[in-house]
């Protein structure tokens, strides 16, 4: 492991992730420590520009996605976004399975990524999933969940690679959970530069009379009302 591989390592680990833990407890999503430099975060935005870098594009108002346009990243990734990755998957693993114990559903996460990936792969979801997106003003992305197959990671995690307030101003991290017997529960949070935020794929454990019932959940981001804002999104399974 490289020492630049180490530090990452070190700033997933420097969460406090009991709080995390509760925090998507209770509200499906959580504010991650700062995960990528300033630095880091403009070379990372470099990137978007270099075609042979993407396996595709898409226009996200052509297919009514919202407004802006993101990419997925081919394989090997860029070291930032593949170390996060491996330090992040550990961390988020015992939660996923504490959660689909409570569900009652068997959880086919194995203790690696690698071997993850694996299995997915021999599902013949083999397509890459970490996505570089831009948006500029007046962009947004409409409430969706990040399925791609039937093999699903339950977390996953966005970095914001703008500053806000001075890059962008709107952008704000949208999560609308569908509640069991009740109304939809809405949330926003403005991701600080550099910062992550973990967050429900497809649905979460929650509380109900009759034991614990899943609660789906879409995420989306509001309108960008000036300035321009870049997210890393790092999806934790492939795509068919």
């Amino acid at each position: 492991m490289t020492a630049t591989a180490l530090e990452r390592a070190q700033r997933v680990d420097g969460a406090d992730w009991a709080a995390v833990t509760a925090d998507l407890d209770r509200d499906g999503g959580a504010l991650l420590p700062q995960l990528l430099t300033p630095d880091e975060t403009a070379a990372i935005r470099g990137l978007y520009d270099h075609d042979e870098l993407f396996r595709s594009t898409v226009d996200m108002g052509r297919h009514r996605f919202g407004s802006g346009a993101y990419r997925y990243l081919h394989t090997p990734y860029p070291a930032p976004v593949e170390e996060l990755k491996q330090a992040l998957y550990p961390r988020l693993l015992p939660i996923a399975r504490d959660w689909w114990s409570r569900l009652g559903r068997p959880a086919p996460w194995p203790d690696t990524l690698d071997a993850w990936l694996d299995l997915c792969h021999e599902a013949g979801q083999t397509r890459s999933t970490s996505i570089l997106l831009r948006y500029r003003e007046g962009d947004w992305n409409a409430l969706h969940r990040d399925l791609y197959g039937d093999l699903v990671f339950p977390l996953q995690v966005v970095v914001n690679l703008n500053e806000p307030g001075v890059d962008h101003t709107g952008g704000e991290f949208l999560l609308v959970e569908q509640r069991p017997r009740a109304q939809s529960r809405g949330t926003a949070t403005l991701l600080p530069h550099g910062h992550g935020y973990v967050f429900t794929t497809r649905d979460r454990p929650v509380r109900s009379a009759r034991g614990w019932s899943a609660a789906p959940v879409r995420h989306g981001v509001s309108a960008i009302r000036s300035g321009e804002r870049h997210t890393l999104a790092l999806v934790f399974h492939d795509a068919a």
